[in-house]
């Protein structure tokens, strides 16, 4: 019988093997579901999963990382890009290696990404103990590096017996395909067990096809929110990541419009709608704009579709009136219940033509969709003058103006930490749906290039015409940039900005708000740093590949923009900026922080006063 029928293949053959034989249909279109993967090889990987790889070197490549957490930022920008649907690996030696990838598995946990991890382990056996880079514990031999990562991964194993993955994959694969559990998956590979061999059955090898689940909601759930929706009288729908993910963004777009209810986007949501759209009322929160703020302090009813609800799309959840009632539309029973919310947990595509077929002949009052499209008309204004070039000292908004003028619609933007992500967030102009990636579920320095460089290479493969543009600060192209080399020996062209304010600018903004001197943020104010000087980034970027110049202006990052956009190969522009005049000042809702009870500074003092001032306003939920 064909069921009885085995291959006789070592663990690390096996492995590749099965993820070889996945994959994925979208849109019509049969995809591999992974796309490949990062690899650092060491002793830990080297000898048995990557003899494996190289069989599979043509159908799953291998793109060499220069650091593990640069090859995990890049593995969430590629996931990303894909919207969820396609993922790639990365592989590292047991120890360091393995270790380095712990603050990208948070990442991707935090933004509930897919990201596959095959990592060294220590020897199953313990023959050899204690071997090179091994953390001994000496009450618990079992407990090594590798179980740190139990926090982040959504999907954790440590591979003890080659038959172990005839189970332990398909869970991987499905938990980071589920809309709900999406996130990392991990998995321990003891050295001698990935080169030990099992007779594995023909028929876990064979093509398998996966589609992403679309969960109904409950029709209970449904009626009790639209019950709620009939009866706004000043509604909104907070749009959020999840409704790209669903690819729900026509379903909300005539939802919108067919009951008139003014939209504004969280941080992930952003390129939910095109800036253009009437309904479109701007991005919402601490990092948001004053129309969206505007219209969540009067809204009585909030859909949330898609979103996260973390404090920066909620102001600390000061941004709502307490008697407001959320309804929270979730493929995620956690996210879909949120402050008391009436929760809708399913599908955003089907739940938003389920409330649109509960919802009766609904119309937002005219008075009060037009005072959103007001308040929306006034931040447009904002907007516009506040990235004009020469209007105060050299800014990111100037930058971001410029880059936002010269692009192409369906170019993709990066951003991730310090003040960019802020700024790209209430400056950007939306030009086609889905085509802005500001990484703020863990706000990760370093993610900038190196998720750029995993998005690009996703961008390759269905828009090679499109270019993926990055904003980087000076603080996070110093923690992270090799991956501007792997761009360039990979030709997956990047256009990046490195826009520098002489350190953690936005944190000294932070430090000074709250009353604190500037201390060790900016290079000029770290006490241990007798003469600052900064960094030639164009030259450091030339070293590696890249074409680079610098600019004085907006003015001139403007038209070297369009040289890079000419260019066939990584292109860095770097421009300095002031950190303390450039700042977006408006669009920003109240966000806690913990400041000194007890000080013997009277700036702190006066500084905590207003700070808990506004706490008032805070909801208290669960």
């Amino acid at each position: 019988m064909a069921g009885t029928d085995t291959v006789r293949l070592t663990t690390a053959q096996a492995i590749i093997r099965y993820l070889d034989a996945q994959f994925i249909e979208i849109d019509g279109v049969e995809w591999r579901l992974c796309g490949g993967g990062f690899g650092i090889f060491g002793h830990g990987n080297v000898t048995c999963l990557g003899e494996a790889l190289y069989d599979h070197r043509d159908t799953l490549p291998l793109y060499r990382g220069q650091n593990e957490q640069g090859m995990g930022f890049a593995a969430a920008g590629y996931a990303k890009q894909w919207l969820r649907q396609r993922f790639m690996f990365c592989t590292a030696s047991a120890g360091p290696g393995t270790a380095n990838l712990l603050t990208t598995a948070a990442l991707a946990h935090a933004n509930r990404l897919p990201m596959l991890m095959l990592c060294g382990d220590t020897f199953l056996t313990r023959l050899p103990d204690p071997v090179l880079q091994q953390l001994e514990h000496f009450g618990d031999p079992t407990f090594g590096v590798n179980d740190a990562f139990k926090p982040v991964s959504r999907y954790w194993d440590r591979i003890t017996h080659p038959a172990q993955i005839i189970q332990s994959l398909p869970n991987a694969l499905a938990t980071m395909l589920d809309p709900a559990d999406c996130g990392p998956a991990f998995l321990g590979l003891p050295q001698d067990v990935q080169g030990w061999a099992y007779d594995y059955p023909t028929a876990m090898f064979e093509r398998k096809v996966h589609r992403i689940r679309r969960q109904t909601p409950d029709a209970h759930e449904v009626a009790e929110a639209a019950e709620a929706l009939r009866a706004a009288k000043r509604p909104m729908i907070i749009a959020g990541g999840g409704v790209q993910y669903s690819g729900a963004v026509a379903e909300l777009t005539a939802f919108a419009e067919a009951y008139d209810i003014p939209v504004v986007e969280t941080i992930a949501g952003r390129a939910n709608l095109l800036d253009t759209h009437p309904l479109n009322i701007g991005p919402i929160g601490v990092t948001g704009s004053d129309s969206a703020n505007a219209i969540a302090e009067k809204a009585d009813v909030i859909l949330s579709v898609g979103c996260r609800l973390q404090d920066f799309t909620t102001g600390s959840w000061t941004a709502f009136a307490q008697e407001s009632q959320i309804i929270g539309l979730n493929a995620g029973r956690h996210d879909a219940g949120k402050h008391r919310s009436l929760p809708v947990v399913g599908d955003a595509k089907l739940g938003l033509t389920a409330l649109g077929e509960a919802m009766g002949d609904y119309g937002a009052p005219a008075e009060w969709t037009q005072f959103a499209k007001d308040e929306r008309a006034k931040w447009a204004t904002y907007v516009a003058d506040n990235v004009t070039p020469g209007n105060r000292p050299n800014s990111y908004a100037q930058a971001i103006g410029a880059v936002n003028a010269a692009c192409d619609p369906r170019d993709r933007i990066v951003a991730a930490a310090g003040g960019l992500p802020a700024e790209v967030t209430a400056n950007w102009r939306t030009l086609d749906i889905g085509t802005v990636d500001v990484e703020f579920g863990f706000s990760c320095m370093g993610y900038e290039i190196a998720g750029a460089w995993g998005a690009r290479i996703a961008q390759s493969e269905r828009e090679p015409e499109a270019d993926t543009i990055t904003f980087c600060g000076d603080g996070s192209y110093l923690l992270m940039n090799s991956d501007i080399y792997s761009s360039v020996l990979t030709r997956k062209k990047l256009i990046v900005l490195v826009l520098d304010n002489g350190g953690f600018a936005v944190i000294n903004k932070l430090q000074n708000n709250t009353g604190n001197e500037s201390f060790n943020n900016l290079l000029s104010d770290a006490p241990t740093i007798p003469e600052a000087f900064a960094v030639d980034f164009e030259a450091h970027a030339a070293a590696m590949g890249a074409t680079a110049e610098t600019v004085e202006n907006a003015t001139d990052l403007g038209a070297a923009f369009q040289r890079a956009k000419a260019s066939d190969k990584t292109y860095v522009i770097c421009m300095k900026v002031d950190a303390f005049e450039g700042w977006t000042t408006e669009g920003h809702t109240w966000w806690e922080v913990g400041t000194p009870h007890v000080t013997d500074n009277p700036k702190v003092a006066a500084a905590h006063i207003d700070q808990e001032a506004t706490r008032s306003k805070q909801r208290k939920g669960v």
